[in-house]
């Protein structure tokens, strides 16, 4: 079903002022800065972005209240709003696809044993998907096709558990935790001693807690403790793809981007954030409000708020200035060269007096 609105609904709906434009004129849909087309609403979320807006198609834009966005086409309406991408978050629900309506009840072909605790008439348990015993399960939840819940797991309440996701024995989820598909929660941590030559696998006992609003991207996998709990505090958002190891805390409303990597042990503060393909090695401290750059690598307590960039992390402007100084090895290598036959020039020429 399609949808339009005009300016002025809009804005009313974004909790913005419309600035410029005719707040009757419709728009009917939403697209980004570079591909939306007349009738399209768009978003400014980045000041990288502001060249684009010079030349967009689009027939109005959410912009900060607070920007100077200089001349912009004819016929282009700006909307000014605090945060334009969270208030674009409300043009998207109005414009996207219906959210899919939550259908209490268990299906045929789901496995779920005997003594497994919730209320069929407020959960709901999709195709396939496997709920072992001793299990409990809050009020809301929504377990998708071919998800596993092991023994002795308890999930609180409106947790949405996707396909093929898996919760291994006794862990804890607290109330609306997202896991997202192919995410494995409570695998065994990585733990062996060589014993006359072979591995020999070390007991993993301990379980993973995960606290409220956490939620989890694809792929992803947390490994229970060797005893205790490895431990994701509360609000913490983890992208797809990211390995947290065994005994791992990580404080509230952390931010960890694809393809991080947590050793074992390692605690986070709060607000810590991790970019893409960073690293920390096992048995360290990472403070509140540390910002780990993406690729980068932690190999010491980092117990000081700020940003932190290259291998090993040190804080921003020493990182970059340590990344730099590769760059100039062709350089310096010139000007030693240059020195050494100067050296051999005036060696010859003293050997001649």
């Amino acid at each position: 079903m399609s949808h339009s609105i005009n300016l002025q609904k809009l804005a009313e709906l974004v909790g913005g002022d419309l600035a410029v434009g005719d707040a009757g004129n419709t728009v009917t849909g939403i697209n980004s800065i570079a591909d939306a087309g007349p009738g399209e609403v768009t978003f400014l979320g980045n000041v990288r972005y502001l060249p684009a807006l010079k030349t967009t198609r689009a027939s109005a834009a959410l912009v900060p209240d607070d920007m100077d966005v200089g001349d912009v086409p004819p016929g282009l309406a700006l909307i000014r709003v605090k945060n334009p991408t969270l208030a674009f978050s409300s043009v998207i629900r109005f414009f996207g696809p219906p959210s899919i309506e939550f259908v209490p009840g268990v299906h045929e072909s789901a496995v779920v044993a005997n003594d497994v605790a919730f209320d069929p008439q407020q959960v709901s348990i999709g195709p396939n998907a496997v709920v072992e015993s001793g299990v409990s399960i809050g009020a809301g939840c929504v377990i998708h096709a071919g998800a596993f819940i092991g023994r002795g797991v308890r999930l609180g309440m409106d947790c949405v558990i996707h396909a093929n996701a898996t919760i291994k024995e006794r862990c804890v989820l607290g109330n609306r935790v997202i896991l997202h598909s192919g995410s494995v929660i409570g695998s065994d941590g990585f733990g062996y001693e060589i014993v006359k030559g072979r591995h020999q696998k070390i007991d993993q006992v301990g379980i993973v807690q995960i606290d409220d609003d956490v939620e989890i991207g694809s792929c992803t996998t947390i490994d229970r403790a060797r005893f205790g709990r490895t431990w994701i505090g509360e609000g913490t958002k983890i992208d797809n793809l990211v390995q947290i190891g065994h005994n791992c805390v990580l404080g509230k409303h952390c931010i960890l981007v694809s393809q991080v990597g947590i050793s074992g042990s390692t605690r986070l503060g709060n607000y810590v954030t991790m970019g893409g393909q960073a690293g920390a090695a096992g048995h360290l401290e990472i403070g509140d409000q540390a910002m780990i750059l993406a690729k980068s690598g932690v190999t010491k307590n980092l117990t000081h708020p700020g940003a932190y960039t290259g291998f090993p992390a040190r804080p921003l402007a020493e990182g970059r200035k340590m990344m730099a100084l590769p760059a100039r090895i062709p350089e310096l290598i010139d000007r030693i060269r240059a020195l050494e036959k100067k050296l051999a020039a005036l060696e010859a020429s003293a050997s001649k007096e």
